[in-house]
């Protein structure tokens, strides 16, 4: 009878928190439906019509005299043979393989000096996050300014070098163009890592680094073997979200350069407008676009396997 008890009590408990559980999960559906909605709207839906437009000759300005025909996999046969779409690929390659590991760097250098006990350490980061929430196109248009032959950097560097050194035409030179908007890229956003890096230092238990002094470690062992490790997961998201948004090198480039001088500074995205806006070539900027979208995202799930098995190995 006890059991037949106790088991009657059971049976409603269970079923409340079912109950429970289902008013939750409507209740997370309602919230998330605006937002599931906005993604829909302007993420999925223009995707599956750039694929779609990929494989036509679907132009900006429709012309009744000229229908969009199905051209099949001509854009895509077109794209092997494009040596402007070769160069912008190779330098978002290039963009990336050189920011992500310096921005990353930087902002973990920059959050471990942020988090210490300092005075004005809060007016220390507001400096250096100040920069990512300014609008990059104000940003550009600064570093513009400062790039020019009698700019700021030049009369520095000849400041520093005597007179032996510069001026320099950075934004016209075809071999210091991309390195310049590099570094103006890498000033601008390490912020946005900086902060993410201090709220992971920020989560390590003090206790760990008590055990590491009691055990004789000095500040370079308790960094390599006590902070590193805790910030794994951190510098995951950090690698995988500056490389996503390496990739999407736009705005910089064209208010500094638009892509020159030579195509220097030419970038997928960049290629992708020429050719969709002031080439009105719609079908062909959308065969750019899939293919890239498709090679950032394998990239981004290759840099996620091969830091979770190094994490896994470690």
């Amino acid at each position: 009878m006890a059991r037949q008890a106790s088991t009657a009590q059971a049976v409603p408990a269970k079923k409340g928190l079912t109950g429970w559980r289902r008013k939750e999960a409507i209740v997370a559906w309602v919230f998330s439906t605006p937002a599931l909605l906005l993604l829909i709207v302007f993420l999925l839906v223009p995707f599956i019509m750039a694929f779609g437009l990929a494989f036509t000759d679907q132009r900006l300005i429709p012309n009744p005299n000229l229908p969009t025909r199905f051209i099949g996999l001509r854009n895509f046969a077109r794209l092997l043979k494009d040596e402007t779409f070769h160069r912008a690929l190779l330098n978002n390659f290039l963009f990336a393989a050189v920011v992500v590991p310096l921005q990353t760097s930087f902002a973990l250098l920059l959050a471990i000096l942020v988090n210490q006990k300092l005075r004005f350490v809060n007016a220390f980061r507001t400096v250096y996050f100040s920069p990512v929430v300014t609008t990059m196109v104000v940003v550009a248009i600064i570093w513009t300014f400062l790039y020019n032959p009698g700019g700021l950097i030049n009369a520095c560097i000849r400041a520093i070098s005597f007179g032996h050194l510069g001026p320099y035409d950075w934004l016209t030179n075809t071999k210091l163009a991309f390195p310049a908007i590099m570094l103006l890229s890498i000033w601008q956003g390490v912020g946005f890592q900086m902060v993410i890096y201090l709220a992971g230092l920020q989560d390590i238990p003090g206790e760990l680094y008590e055990a590491a002094q009691v055990d004789g470690a000095n500040r370079w062992q308790q960094f390599w073997n006590v902070t590193l490790p805790q910030l794994r997961n951190t510098t995951i998201f950090v690698v995988i979200a500056t490389t996503i948004l390496a990739f999407k090198l736009f705005d910089q480039v064209w208010v500094m350069t638009k892509g020159g001088p030579q195509e220097a500074t030419m970038t997928t995205m960049i290629l992708v407008y020429k050719e969709g806006f002031k080439q009105l070539r719609v079908g062909y900027a959308s065969a750019i676009s899939v293919v890239f979208f498709l090679i950032v995202l394998g990239v981004s799930l290759l840099q996620r396997v091969f830091l979770r098995e190094e994490r896994a190995v470690s």
